[in-house]
């Protein structure tokens, strides 16, 4: 791939450093972006990742969270009603997600995101994305790459892996190793709801590029699997997952599935 063709580039404000090794047989390319965790990899299941997270990180937390507070129930007062830009954090921006959920059905939630992600594009840009990456095996393995660096904010240290997509191998998937999404939220629902369907469907509904994301709940990683056309969710394996009873501020224990995913 052109766009990846340098050996070796480091951008290190401390929080970032990206690698691209090729060999004779494959790519290597990933992101290890601020974690803190003295072994330099997320935390093990059941305990938090610590990150440093700098600027830029911040910059897309913010951008994201103020986009969703417009559709979010109203915080507890905290004795301040507006954060400034310096002062928001991870846990802020979950914190706009419960909220954005709170009163609303499955669909709604989603349809939120759809809006979410739409206000922060130009007008006409899904069109353009259609003919700049129509559903290529090039446009799918590109789109891949982009999301290893892009994306490293918002779901934590990611690679690029060799998947299978109807009968053809090719480098269009992204190993998330543990969610950071997943991992501060606990919540099965809103892992689902407010970025797995929303995120599948605008790529392969607005972006007309398909994409499956398969979240793993045993370790909370997840694939994402460009170039993939996603189930139905009726036919999709987490329409049956329970919620994380020990760990989500929301769970229903009583229920065999997670009441957030049968609104």
């Amino acid at each position: 791939m052109a766009v990846l063709s340098l050996q070796t580039v480091r951008f290190t404000p401390q929080h970032l450093t990206l690698r691209y090794k090729p060999n004779t047989t494959s790519t290597s390319y990933n992101i290890r972006c601020g974690i803190a965790e003295p072994s330099g990899e997320p935390a093990p299941f059941g305990e938090k990742t610590k990150y440093n997270d700098g600027f830029f990180e911040k910059a897309f937390m913010t951008l994201f969270a103020r986009k969703m507070e417009k559709f979010a129930a109203p915080a507890k007062a905290n004795g301040k009603e507006k954060k400034w830009l310096w002062e928001f954090d991870y846990e802020s921006f979950v914190d706009v997600s419960k909220r954005v959920m709170q009163g609303r059905s499955r669909m709604q939630q989603q349809e939120v995101v759809r809006e979410v992600l739409l206000s922060m594009l130009p007008p006409g840009a899904p069109a353009q994305f259609r003919k700049l990456f129509p559903p290529t095996k090039w446009a799918a393995e590109f789109n891949a790459a982009l999301t290893v660096p892009f994306f490293h904010w918002l779901v934590g240290p990611s690679e690029v892996i060799e998947v299978e997509v109807n009968g053809v191998k090719q480098r269009s998937g992204v190993h998330i190793k543990k969610c950071r999404y997943l991992e501060n939220s606990g919540c099965v629902g809103m892992c689902v709801n407010m970025c797995k369907i929303p995120t599948q469907d605008f790529f392969t509904n607005e972006f007309g590029l398909p994409l499956t994301m398969i979240p793993n709940f045993e370790d909370m990683s997840c694939e994402m699997v460009y170039g993939q056309v996603p189930p139905p969710f009726e036919e999709d394996e987490v329409s049956k997952q329970p919620c994380f009873s020990e760990i989500c501020s929301m769970a229903n224990a009583s229920s065999s599935v997670c009441h957030k995913l049968q609104a």
